[in-house]
């Protein structure tokens, strides 16, 4: 019995095994870099790759299930299209306040000057965005090609569908239902040991990074890169915490504390899809009712977008135009807000925002081989932009269960800071959701 009880008391944290991952990433990179180890280099690239492809794998059918498991469980939920069109206006009201950030940032701050960058640095990227290719886009032409190709917009489309059938059909479609829901805690069974990886996934990821980079580009971007962590930094833990007290009346410090886990892995995994599942765990344990959760948590993972999606566009649309010498006025600073509000979806949870950025700039007219220009740099931005995107994702179904009474507001302030990937098995998982009904 001692025995037991002294073993687990030695279990290291999830959150301590991210941070050593971190430190040890760092410090791997660094030695590969300055020492010119390629076998260490290619060891880093292999452990982080496959970490990041092991998320992939289970992207297409996870988006698929859960989107439309999340629909048919809407009808579990009282006033369920309320509910929906309350997070949605949400979602466009928080991005429209991060995007408006990120235009201020990048007005004050000029990050285009002074870098040393010509045109001539820049090269086009092989696929970009248009509004014609993200709305035509938006339907397959098979049902195979956007599991094959990744298509995260065109299942997110298909998954609608077929959830929303499935509610026309009623007890007839049960059966399905039933399948789905059983598929997807498969998913995300699997999903959660390969979370378990991150720490592993961390040292690769990391240390790739400054392997490949080393400090030298940050130093050529330095401005821009501080504009994405400032911007991300003010929306995490400036405009959440306001709307979270003023909105939803509700202890910031708690919603942290709660959401910790997810936005911690967010920021290394650069994957809100990939998060999705602790993402969900701790929605719930904020009190959202899990019915409301299992909808809106999947619908941002895949359309939630502060950071990838607001401030980085904004940012880099002006730094863009700097560097091209192209003065950019008012109307084309609403458009870039109305393509950050309105085209976030062609974000779609994957690691990246390129699409978005061209979506941008092929609306602003700006060349497209600014993309080009910020390739490089992508992998430290996108760390930052994807936990803000995953604490968006997490605090809009609070603002919203708070605003229609249905926050469990003694789940929420007795949350503790623990992991869910502390715990031994989800079992506990359907518990904190009766005070929902």
């Amino acid at each position: 019995m001692s025995v037991s009880s002294n073993t687990k008391s030695f279990k290291v944290p999830f959150w301590a095994q991210i941070l050593a991952g971190l430190v040890l990433g760092a410090l791997l990179g660094w030695i590969a870099r300055s020492q010119d180890v390629s076998w260490l280099v290619t060891t880093l690239d292999k452990i982080g790759g496959t970490f990041v492809g092991l998320l992939k794998l289970a992207v297409a059918p996870l988006v698929f299930f859960a989107i439309l498991v999340s629909i048919t469980n809407l009808r579990k939920v009282n006033n369920a299209a309320r509910l929906a069109s309350r997070t949605l206006l949400w979602f466009m009201i928080t991005s429209l306040i991060a995007v408006s950030i990120g235009l201020a940032i990048g007005l004050l701050t000029n990050p285009g000057a002074g870098t040393g960058l010509t045109p001539k640095d820049g090269a086009k990227p092989d696929h970009t965005g248009s509004w014609l290719d993200f709305l035509t886009g938006i339907v397959p032409t098979d049902v195979i090609t956007p599991f094959t190709e990744l298509n995260v917009l065109q299942i997110v489309f298909m998954a609608a569908v077929a959830g929303i059938a499935a509610l026309q059909l009623g007890e007839k479609a049960q059966p399905i239902l039933t399948l789905s829901e059983s598929v997807l805690e498969l998913l995300q069974k699997a999903l959660w040991w390969v979370i378990r990886l991150a720490p592993l996934g961390t040292v690769g990821l990391i240390g790739r990074a400054i392997a490949t980079y080393g400090w030298d580009l940050i130093g050529k971007y330095a401005t821009f890169t501080a504009d994405i962590y400032v911007g991300c930094a003010i929306v995490l833990f400036v405009v959440y915490p306001t709307l979270l007290a003023t909105v939803a009346k509700a202890n910031p410090l708690q919603f942290f504390k709660g959401a910790w886990p997810a936005i911690q892995l967010a920021f290394v995994s650069r994957s809100s899809v990939g998060t999705m599942p602790v993402t969900q765990k701790v929605t719930e344990r904020l009190g959202v009712p899990k019915e409301y959760a299992s909808f809106a948590v999947p619908f941002g993972a895949t359309t939630k977008m502060d950071g990838c999606a607001a401030i980085y566009p904004a940012i880099a649309a002006i730094f863009v135009a700097q560097i091209f010498d192209i003065q950019l006025n008012v109307g084309d600073y609403l458009l870039i807000a109305f393509v950050s509000v309105v085209g976030s979806a062609a974000t779609a949870g994957l690691t990246g925002a390129t699409v978005m950025l061209t979506l941008t700039l092929s609306t602003l007219g700006l060349p497209m081989e600014g993309v080009g220009l910020l390739l490089a740099i992508d992998p430290i931005l996108d760390m930052m932009r994807t936990a803000t995107n995953v604490a968006g994702q997490a605090l809009v179904p609070v603002i919203v269960s708070a605003r229609e009474n249905l926050l469990d507001r003694t789940a929420y302030d007795s949350v503790g800071g623990a992991s869910p990937v502390d715990e031994p098995e989800p079992a506990q998982e359907r518990e904190p959701v009766a005070a929902a009904a």
